[in-house]
């Protein structure tokens, strides 16, 4: 029997759609906010045709744009065990501490506690500590000078496995106001932002605050189980300012909106919204999971891009904005070719 959840048969082929491979985006287009954007009225489910630099005509004096700076690690890594010489792939997901990190590595079978994985001539070498579940092991990094300046050298950017074309340039894999160093992908929402429309979002009145999250493992784990209730998201470092909390509780006093930019912001805010009852300074770990039944209540809108069938992140904003509306707005945007996933098109849910 599966879970019924706001009147809804919560079962995975619900959020599925059919989408053509060549709309998947394979490369960011020439310039950022030059994108399309759709914009979907969550209460009645129309839909209108923009450009993502029009975001500026939705946002209104007084709201709250929240963005996350987060920073891609070029954490992927190709290297050789030194025992055997077999190439290995390892992908940084999340550093426990110091030097001990937990990581993601092809081909898993491969990698036993006392490994050793060279990299660059044995300019970094890892060491294996623990074997974890799904392909996940934690390694102990050795190195001389700083590690940050050893992965600019030798990673490249993490991109999604849907992504096959060589990325050019690799700031074009990160937000304009990526800050804070730790996530294994890109909050891709915000990639839509150039400086010159976050200036202008704010000379319009309109505030831009900033909070982390860490983006992790759960972006590349796929939803296995057939009632989607009982999938578990793996958990994901977040951190929220003091002065960023006064900026949201003072926007709601106010009555205007608080706008997330990305799944990652909204499952930030939510986290925190819904452990304090408002908005507070906080730094932990969420693993939460949003999907339709849940209530959303820290945001008002929402800019997000267009995301995998039957993933976490489509249960999401069919959170936000109903299933229906959610599916409906996809195959119009299938049939209007809208460009699709991290390098892909917009959509603004107000």
């Amino acid at each position: 029997m599966l879970a019924l959840t706001g009147g809804i048969y919560m079962r995975l082929e619900e959020f599925d759609y059919n989408l053509p491979e060549e709309l998947i985006a394979q490369t960011p287009i020439k310039q950022r906010d030059a994108s399309r954007l759709m914009v979907l009225d969550k209460k009645n489910g129309e839909i209108c045709h923009k450009h993502f630099y029009d975001i500026i005509d939705y946002l209104n004096k007084g709201d709250t744009l929240v963005l996350n700076d987060t920073k891609v690690l070029p954490a992927r890594l190709i290297g050789e065990k030194v025992s055997t010489k077999a190439v290995i792939e390892v992908l940084l997901l999340k550093n426990k501490e110091g030097d001990t990190w937990e990581c993601l590595v092809k081909p898993a079978r491969r990698i036993h506690v006392g490994d050793v994985v060279s990299f660059g001539d044995g300019l970094l070498k890892l060491t294996c500590t623990e074997v974890k579940d799904e392909g996940i092991r934690v390694f102990e990094a050795s190195y001389e000078g700083i590690f940050y300046e050893l992965l600019d050298k030798l990673g490249t950017m993490p991109l999604p496995p849907y992504i096959h074309e060589k990325l050019e340039d690799k700031d074009r894999y990160q937000t304009v106001y990526a800050k804070e160093v730790g996530s294994a992908a890109a909050p891709t929402a915000g990639l839509h932002f150039t400086e010159e429309l976050l200036e202008r979002i704010k000379e319009k009145g309109i505030n831009i605050v900033y909070l982390t999250l860490h983006v992790g493992l759960g972006t590349f784990r796929p939803v296995k189980v057939e009632d989607v209730t009982k999938h578990k998201m793996h958990s994901e470092f977040y951190s929220l300012s003091k002065s960023v909390a006064d900026i949201l509780n003072k926007t709601r006093e106010n009555g205007k909106r608080i706008i997330a930019v990305g799944t990652t912001s909204t499952r930030t805010l939510e986290t925190v919204y819904e452990k304090f009852g408002e908005f507070r300074e906080d730094s932990c770990f969420t693993d939460i999971f949003i999907y339709p039944g849940k209530e959303v209540k820290s945001i008002d809108g929402l800019i997000t891009n267009f995301h995998l069938p039957k993933s976490t992140l489509i249960m999401l904003v069919s959170a936000i904005a109903g299933k229906d509306n959610i599916l409906n707005a996809y195959n119009i945007a299938v049939k209007e070719k809208y460009r699709f996933f991290s390098f892909g098109d917009a959509m603004f849910i107000k």
